[in-house]
């Protein structure tokens, strides 16, 4: 999958610079419409050692490509040629079940965390919030959907009750651990336990990345933590 980013990357360098998957950074620092494209670079971890799978390095390897004309979202890591997402299906604390497919016509916004993390998921989550918020009538078109990558603690009452502190729209989703790991698979990522899984204490390694699905039902742009409520609700519109 590497090999196949900087292939992709060979194509939009522009101006004799050759962006790939082992110099997306410096890239991106030099494409046109990179203080747009890329604001929070820095703080979001793309150039301080995150590592990243390879769905999520040819997305950061595709944005460059639309960097140059700043059409359409400009705050994420947009994937240029978007192909349809991948399948999730899950069980909901009501006894009904949710299906990504199942969600044509909006803009679906995933993200994959714990309801016992200290940070970025409550961050991630109050921002998604407030971005709901400046959408006003146009919030209904837009379904914000947590998952919880903690099957052994977390459970779809308390993944619900746990996003809907944020907002009563959201969506709080788990499973078994053999749909997580069916959904880990799907999506391209990794998350697992660190610290004394006996006792109860312990972190999820998880993606940092918001998954944006359009209403097309296409994997389209990855936000990582930092952009801006203000950004974040600006790239929604364009996606409505």
């Amino acid at each position: 999958a590497e090999r196949d980013a900087d292939e992709q990357g060979k194509e939009y360098g522009g101006e004799g610079h050759i962006c790939t998957y082992s110099n997306i950074c410096e890239c991106a620092r030099q494409s046109t419409c990179a203080d747009r494209v890329w604001p929070n670079q820095r703080r979001s971890g793309v150039c301080s050692g995150m590592r990243l799978t390879p769905l999520a390095s040819l997305a950061v390897v595709l944005t460059l490509a639309t960097a140059a004309g700043c059409s359409g979202p400009q705050y994420g890591n947009v994937i240029e040629q978007p192909s349809a997402a991948p399948p999730l299906v899950l069980a909901t604390a009501e006894g009904g079940s949710f299906r990504l497919a199942d969600e044509g016509n909006k803009v679906v916004l995933l993200y994959f965390g714990y309801t016992h993390c200290p940070d970025v998921c409550p961050t991630v989550l109050a921002d998604w919030a407030r971005a709901r918020k400046m959408l006003g009538s146009e919030a209904e078109k837009v379904r914000f959907v947590f998952v919880s990558v903690d099957p052994s603690r977390d459970t779809p009452e308390t993944t619900r009750a746990y996003a809907m502190q944020f907002d009563s729209s959201f969506v709080g989703l788990t499973g078994p651990e053999v749909s997580i790991d069916r959904i880990k698979r799907d999506w391209g990522f990794a998350a697992f336990p660190e610290g004394d899984t006996q006792a109860g204490d312990y972190g999820v390694a998880h993606p940092a990345s918001t998954y944006v699905v359009d209403r097309k039902g296409r994997l389209r742009v990855l936000y990582h933590p930092g952009v801006s409520v203000e950004d974040l609700a600006s790239d929604l519109r364009k996606l409505l």
